[in-house]
């Protein structure tokens, strides 16, 4: 690993980043707010939700020097935006208690005729709502209302689905307690992050990794990991319901709260790590000891993870948090960007 200070802001703490590659600050968002999604508009542009500041803002790099000209403001007074993503010349926007899509000019970097595709369950314990364009139809993750209960709204703890124009509204997956971020790989499989439920100890249950396929229920809140019964949770349900759902397909620590995830494929990495998974764990709020702040490298070989790997290290010092990863996004020439709403910064990794 290789320490180097990140160019273009006063950050006063290194980041332990691998040999080979430069670390450096591409936008520095503290007078704004915290960025959390990240998203390229069809010209290129970087996009960044806002959620505390309620907005999105642009980043345009139009000299192309790893450093952001400008911060340009898409919309603001949104209810805790979050998801971003595109299709075409529309832009869907994801706030806590709905969609809306909007026509969009990359051009001017301007909205105009906004559309609500569909409300959503606002607020509770996880409030923010991600939303992906796969091929043809709309994805949005929707966490659940509370750390660990039985809920009266069937959107909670779910994956939903629509098509483009909002028709078709469904549950795609269920059972998902609050996958945050969830990306498609080349074979068109949809992989997701998983934070656990709090309040049974420093190593349970697991932070999770899930391939996820319709129909199928990953668990909560009865179960967690590999199909395993919580046996603190008194909510009712058949004792041999974990049986009959979706495990993980790996489990990460406990508390590392997994958020950003990204499938390499980038000409800057050596061929051996293409198709590898890099995961932001944004770092536990609970436990004893401090656990996750750092970006990891999961080594997936014939369908298995072989190996995880710190990738990224130095947003802990002790006790003393700096930085919290959030998301991951390659842009066209396989240049790493990384948002952190602890520091307020977006990060660009080359070589």
């Amino acid at each position: 690993m290789t320490k180097l200070l990140p160019q273009g802001s006063d950050l006063d703490f290194p980041l332990n980043i691998p040999e080979g590659f430069r670390i450096a600050v591409f936008a520095d968002l503290k007078k704004v707010g915290a960025p959390r999604v990240l998203a390229f508009d069809p010209g290129g542009v970087l996009l960044a939700s806002i959620p505390s500041a309620g907005k999105i803002v642009a980043l345009p790099d139009k000299n192309e020097d790893g450093i952001a000209d400008a911060l340009v403001e898409v919309i603001g007074g949104l209810d805790r935006p979050h998801g971003i993503d595109f299709a075409g010349d529309k832009i869907f926007i994801a706030e806590t208690d709905k969609v809306v899509r909007y026509d969009y000019d990359p051009s001017n970097i301007k909205l105009q005729n906004p559309r609500t595709l569909f409300s959503l369950p606002g607020g509770g314990r996880h409030f923010t709502r991600t939303i992906k364009v796969f091929e043809d139809k709309l994805f949005v993750s929707v966490g659940s209302s509370c750390d660990v209960c039985v809920e009266e709204d069937f959107r909670r703890a779910t994956i939903l689905i629509s098509n483009l124009d909002g028709s078709n509204f469904r549950v795609f997956a269920k059972g998902l307690r609050n996958t945050v971020f969830f990306v498609l790989d080349g074979e068109g499989k949809i992989w997701g992050n998983e934070m656990g439920r709090d309040f049974l100890g420093d190593n349970l249950p697991p932070d999770e990794i899930n391939l996820i396929e319709e129909g199928k229920d990953y668990g909560w809140p009865w179960c967690y990991g590999k199909k395993i019964r919580d046996s603190k949770f008194q909510g009712g349900g058949n004792l041999n319901y974990c049986d009959q759902t979706q495990g993980s397909f790996y489990d990460y620590p406990a508390h590392v709260a997994p958020l950003g995830l990204t499938f390499i494929d980038s000409p800057l990495f050596p061929e051996e790590v293409q198709g590898d998974i890099l995961s932001s764990f944004h770092g536990s709020w609970n436990s004893s000891s401090p656990v996750g702040y750092k970006i990891v490298k999961l080594n997936i070989e014939g369908g298995q993870v072989e190996e995880v790997e710190d990738f990224i290290t130095g947003w802990i010092k002790g006790k003393q948090v700096l930085g919290r990863p959030v998301d991951l996004i390659f842009d066209k020439d396989g240049v790493l960007f990384i948002s952190d709403d602890k520091a307020n910064l977006v990060y660009i990794l080359t070589k």
